[in-house]
């Protein structure tokens, strides 16, 4: 047989290989949507309010900071004596600090000439570690963004979830500027995914949360056993799921609780945005896969290859900018350039799989399904169940996000391709502060799945 039917053989085979690989994940988020009509989990309406405390770090964010802390103490339903807010201003060059006071924050500065300490890791390590120095008895945290805004009974749900003895928790994460354009509006619906179906249904399946920054509630009974924040990586929100799930804690979500953060707005706001997420899981994978393997057998629990597998779709990204269409070129061209134009060409000269004309129709069914099933289908199922908790007034508005959802799905596996091989820093982030928020008024509900204080106590 000839060198290079040999080689096409084996290029298969391992195109094959790796097509298993890839589908495993991709099935699992199909199964998520499919069970989108599992209800969502409620925790009952807890009598005791316990004392919590707010930590967001901050840096240079002078022009979100004051509204995020003001909107915590105006709007909230929880007692305004049993929560404080505390903010990190880390390495400012800004007026952060000074309107965060302003607003009614407690703020620590914190100005650390290391540049490898120049991620937000360090800044919740160290307001942590002032919190604790304060001496006060806090139930629990919720650690918040700069430009973070939850629904007014955001204190109260996760407090309910407390109550309830959960201990680390998320919440449904949603968008301030869903409808700002049309970048936005596939944006957001690719984030919200996890929410409103993946994050439903592990919740509902005792699988375990992917507990990863903002809104995230903790026990400060955690906190105060590790002595602080012991996390320092650049994704170190997920590194701390991870290695409390390995200390034998369960990961919660509180669908009712929602924060709304601010999403890119452009390619070069994602590619940003990325370059931190994907940078920082190649690492987390490199430390983490096999203890979290070793976790899987030594607890019996599910949520640690879930977890792994989410994890892993960056790698996913990598093989669909590079060795997907590699092969799928190279076979195209291997099989026109020799004239096996049909299967039964291929079979006499060697050649195992499909002529040239079969491997196109695969490809273009495979690419047909995707695009809608995988893709629009998707995005016109989260538009229709949660235009609300997304900041929409009608479901039209976000119609057109739902049609290039599969469009926003390339740039996604580009960017995040490209971040796996960046060193982010923590630099200033771009806002959108002069897009209109789409917010209820004050005491309105956010959404129909959003029941008031007296709904959930008769419930």
């Amino acid at each position: 047989m000839p060198w290079h039917v040999t080689l096409y053989n084996v290029l298969t085979i391992a195109n094959n290989v790796l097509l298993i690989l890839i589908g495993i994940p991709f099935l699992l988020q199909l199964v998520y949507m499919f069970l989108f009509w599992l209800p969502k989990k409620k925790f009952p309406v807890s009598e005791t309010k316990h004392k919590l405390c707010v930590i967001i770090p901050a840096h240079d964010e002078e022009d979100v900071i004051g509204e995020t802390v003001r909107r915590l103490f105006e709007r909230q339903t929880y007692p305004k004596e049993l929560f404080d807010v505390y903010v990190v201003a880390h390495n400012c060059t800004d007026r952060t600090a000074e309107v965060a006071r302003a607003a009614g924050a407690t703020v620590f500065e914190l100005n650390d000439p290391d540049p490898r300490h120049h991620i937000v890791s360090y800044a919740l390590k160290h307001g942590y570690e002032r919190i604790l120095e304060t001496g006060i008895d806090y139930a629990f945290s919720i650690r918040l963004d700069a430009d973070n805004h939850v629904n007014d009974e955001f204190f109260s749900l996760m407090n309910d979830a407390y109550s309830a003895g959960v201990q680390i928790a998320r919440p449904y994460e949603s968008a301030l500027n869903m409808t700002q354009n049309q970048f936005t509006r596939a944006c957001g619906l690719y984030y919200t995914f996890d929410s409103r179906f993946s994050s439903r249904v592990r919740e509902r399946l005792h699988i375990d949360a992917h507990v990863n920054g903002p809104g995230s509630m903790t026990d400060m009974a955690i906190i105060k056993k590790l002595g602080g924040y012991d996390t320092v990586s650049i994704t170190e929100d997920t590194e701390f799921c991870f290695k409390r799930m390995m200390d034998g804690y369960r990961c919660h979500f509180v669908e009712d609780a929602v924060v709304y953060e601010d999403l890119p707005s452009s390619m070069r706001d994602t590619m940003n945005r990325n370059k931190r997420i994907a940078s920082g899981n190649v690492r987390l994978l490199g430390k983490y896969t096999f203890p979290m393997i070793f976790h899987t057998f030594k607890q019996l629990r599910f949520g640690f290859i879930e977890q792994l597998l989410t994890y892993d779709f960056m790698f996913i990204c990598f093989l669909l900018c590079t060795w997907i269409p590699g092969y799928y070129i190279y076979a195209c061209l291997y099989l026109g350039l020799n004239g096996l134009f049909t299967t039964e060409a291929a079979a006499l000269f060697g050649v195992t799989g499909p002529g040239l004309w079969q491997l196109l129709i695969i490809i273009g069914i495979c690419v047909g399904v995707l695009f809608l099933v995988a893709g629009v289908s998707q995005g016109l199922l989260l538009v229709l169940l949660d235009y609300k908790k997304m900041g929409a007034e009608k479901r039209r508005q976000l119609i057109s996000g739902a049609l290039l959802f599969p469009a926003f799905t390339i740039v996604y596996c580009v960017t995040m391709t490209i971040g796996m091989f960046c060193k982010p820093k923590w630099n200033k982030i771009r806002r959108n502060t002069g897009t209109k928020v789409v917010l209820p008024a004050e005491g309105d509900p956010i959404g129909p799945s959003e029941p008031s204080e007296a709904e959930r106590k008769e419930e």
